[in-house]
């Protein structure tokens, strides 16, 4: 378990996180989700240890993260600016992370580049973008942490290679209690993988929940009303995030139960209404948008 309490971190006047608290759980796929600048990858190296919080804390299966070699021997952080030596191979960033993880399985390595046909010879500076966070991803595997933090790792892969990675996230889960902890804007792809997703928000977590709990609490209604007043009874019994009016169709974005909201359809008699979960990106404007972040103004 990863605890994350109540953590500030600052660069000179910038407050970059702000009073942050998380707990990623055993058995999770953990998906950090955020505007730009919220702080996602400042977050994920302070919780790999690399950067120490002016406040608060990071356990790591309940030891402090900062400058504690056991506890950093359990978490590979895949950086988004990843970095490999200058004129290296994939063998010698290999014989590179062997001194820093003793589990690190040079086998299970060399097989998975292998399977993804890439060289372990040949100099990574004339390897592509996607074969660099292949290379990246492979090296995080086969460390053999319990923990993999993941900084936009999908970006710049092809959809067989998103899919091949996703399997072996899972294959590693449930061999060997692999915890990923996945940072990305591409929310379909988070939606795909996670089941807890943490939402952050100009240095600040705005929700950390269950995805499947959080779809069940939101929904997007689509209706045609019989009278106008039946859109105060609506707006009288749940809260409703967004409204849109196209002629006489009424789309809603609330909040409600689905046994509660389709009670309400009973005595309403509507001439047409429609229920619908939300995506997460769905999910993330609407939260974004009740905190003021107004994606409306950008087309203004």
């Amino acid at each position: 378990m990863i605890e994350i309490k109540e953590i500030t971190k600052k660069f000179d006047e910038l407050t970059a996180l702000s009073k942050v608290s998380a707990t990623i759980d055993d058995g999770q796929v953990f998906g950090l989700i955020g505007t730009n600048g919220s702080g996602k990858s400042t977050l994920l190296r302070t919780i790999c240890g690399i950067y120490h919080p002016e406040e608060g804390e990071v356990l790591v299966d309940g030891e402090p993260v900062y400058e504690n070699p056991s506890a950093k021997a359990k978490i590979f952080y895949i950086s988004d600016d990843q970095f490999f030596f200058a004129g290296g191979t994939p063998m010698d960033m290999l014989h590179y992370y062997q001194t820093f993880y003793q589990n690190f399985n040079k086998e299970r390595f060399l097989a998975l580049m292998e399977a993804l046909k890439l060289d372990p010879k040949r100099k990574i500076n004339t390897f592509s973008k996607g074969m660099k966070k292949q290379l990246s991803v492979m090296l995080g595997v086969s460390a053999g942490t319990k923990y993999l933090l993941c900084d936009e790792t999908f970006d710049g892969l092809d959809p067989v290679i998103r899919q091949a990675i996703k399997s072996l996230f899972i294959k590693e889960m449930a061999e060997r209690g692999m915890v990923p902890v996945i940072a990305s804007h591409n929310l379909r792809e988070l939606e795909d993988v996670c089941d807890h997703v943490g939402l952050l928000h100009e240095g600040g977590i705005l929700l950390s929940k269950d995805l499947d709990s959080m779809k069940l609490g939101i929904f997007k209604l689509q209706c045609v009303l019989r009278s106008p007043d039946h859109l105060d009874r609506i707006a009288e019994s749940f809260p409703i995030l967004k409204k849109n009016q196209i002629g006489t169709l009424t789309t809603l974005t609330l909040r409600g139960k689905s046994s509660d909201i389709s009670k309400l359809q009973m005595e309403l008699q509507p001439i047409f209404w429609e229920l619908l979960p939300l995506t997460l990106e769905e999910i993330f404007i609407s939260e974004m948008e009740v905190k003021g972040y107004d994606f409306s103004k950008i087309y203004e």
